[in-house]
């Protein structure tokens, strides 16, 4: 492949060859060869192709089926019930809900869905993925009133299931009679529309099955991106090129905490593996937990701390000397940060998904969408990183400010090392590339989506408008 008229870097016009995965020349002229495919860019930016360093490919897929059941699609119970009765199903199979917050109907249990809907089983997801609520005949399908339970099955004072379920979705991946795993197909193409020619699948849950999801996905050519699968500790190495096993995700939850001598001990355990270990910590509290973890574990290249929500700068000083990278979503800010200025202390709002400061503070920072727990669109996480600005308009965080520079190489690092030095258009780095519709100082002014042209993977198109 011949992409002529390019501009790297500033630099414009220049031909870019491609042979087999490579980019094997970089020039002001090239001719091409005989039958090769050429791509005029016109003068467009050239970027290495996005990494999105924190996603979930299965929910993601799976959402794309589900009824939306928080803001801002519903705001009210009222609407609660509207989505959820208008999506037709059969009266044996399952409805699923994604994305719920307190704000719509207060806390759910099975008494609040049975009022909505009572004829067939109901899952509805609260939007950190946290949790799930049903209703009393999915209570009834999974037997959790009667011979079954599991960690994470919330239970009244007489024992009955409430509704209520936490970290529980292997339990319902397991008991949903003839639901399997999502097809990979379309959300790697919608994805792909972005540029986006890697994820790091930062699923705790993912194991054998999911690996051999991923790589039979992949050998038939429906999922286009390169993938690092994160997950449990004991998982086969994967057999496909384009899939690599990434850290051991340990979740933290506040409510609750293991004790720290059996955190440092997983870790302890990962890297005797020779695995990093990547740690969800959403709360103040956890990163705390996470930090003094490492601190007595001892941190290794690639350990990470997924979220790091509240950050204070003298945890921020903790992480950088532990050696930590963060991995961030800054999307939240514009998505849930009229919530956030509801919802979270005075106090901590300025530590909300930190950009600047985590740089100023040298820690190493990557950025991830979580989708479908935020929108899969990493250019809105870019935007967010500059613009700090709520979906109401409020700036939240104005210290914590990005370059459009900085926004983008969030998303450009090696999948290995997110935070770490952004990869670059040159000759005999991997043809990974994303390719835009304008030069690069009049996309940084926008920073969407809409400005990719093309995406290649491996020096294949994988996506073109």
């Amino acid at each position: 492949m011949l992409i002529r008229r390019v501009e790297i870097a500033g630099r414009a016009p220049l031909d870019v060859a491609i042979d087999s995965d490579r980019v094997v020349a970089i020039a002001d002229r090239i001719d091409p060869r005989s039958g090769e495919e050429v791509l005029d860019a016109a003068g467009a930016a050239l970027l290495p192709g996005l990494h999105d360093h924190h996603i979930h490919l299965f929910a993601l897929a799976a959402a794309a089926r589900s009824v939306r059941c928080g803001p801002p699609d519903v705001r009210d119970i009222h609407a609660l019930g509207c989505a959820l009765r208008a999506h037709a199903v059969a009266d044996d199979e399952w409805l699923r809900g994604i994305g719920y917050h307190e704000s719509v109907a207060g806390e759910l249990d099975r008494g609040v869905l049975d009022r909505i809907v009572a004829d067939r089983p109901l899952r509805i997801q609260h939007r950190s993925g946290a949790a799930w609520f049903v209703n009393s005949r999915a209570i009834e399908v999974l037997g959790l009133d009667a011979s079954v339970d599991a960690p994470g099955v919330d239970r009244d004072t007489d024992g009955r299931a409430t509704g209520r379920l936490f970290r529980c979705d292997r339990l319902l991946r397991e008991s949903v009679i003839g639901e399997r795993m999502p097809t990979l197909g379309a959300t790697s193409h919608r994805i792909a529309s972005f540029g986006v020619t890697g994820v790091t699948d930062a699923t705790a849950t993912n194991a054998k099955q999911e690996i051999r999801a991923f790589t039979d996905a992949s050998a038939a050519g429906d999922l286009l991106q390169r993938v690092v699968v994160m997950g449990a500790r004991f998982v086969p190495p994967p057999d496909h090129a384009s899939i690599a096993l990434g850290a051991v995700k340990i979740i933290l939850d506040e409510y609750a905490l293991p004790a720290l001598d059996d955190l440092t001990r997983d870790i302890d355990h990962a890297h005797a593996d020779r695995r990093a270990v990547a740690i969800h910590a959403v709360t103040r509290t956890e990163l705390v937990l996470a930090c003094g973890a490492f601190a007595a574990a001892g941190s290794q290249t690639g350990d990470r701390i997924e979220h790091a929500a509240i950050m204070t700068p003298e945890l921020a000083d903790w992480v950088a000397r532990l050696g930590l990278t963060v991995v961030t979503q800054p999307s939240f800010i514009r998505e849930r940060g009229d919530s956030y200025l509801r919802d979270v202390e005075l106090a901590d709002q300025a530590w909300l998904y930190r950009c600047r400061g985590a740089l100023d503070a040298g820690i190493p920072l990557g950025g991830g969408t979580d989708a479908p727990y935020g929108d899969p669109d990493p250019w809105l996480a870019m935007q967010a990183a500059v613009t700090r600005r709520t979906e109401a308009g409020a700036l939240l965080g104005e210290g914590e400010k990005l370059t459009p520079e900085q926004a983008l190489a969030l998303f450009t690092a090696t999948p290995e090392l997110p935070g770490g030095v952004a990869r670059t258009v040159e000759v005999g780095a991997v043809a990974d590339l994303c390719l835009l519709d304008r030069p690069w100082s009049r996309a940084r002014d926008e920073l969407s989506s809409g400005t990719v042209a093309a995406t290649i993977r491996a020096g294949r198109v994988i996506w073109r408008r």
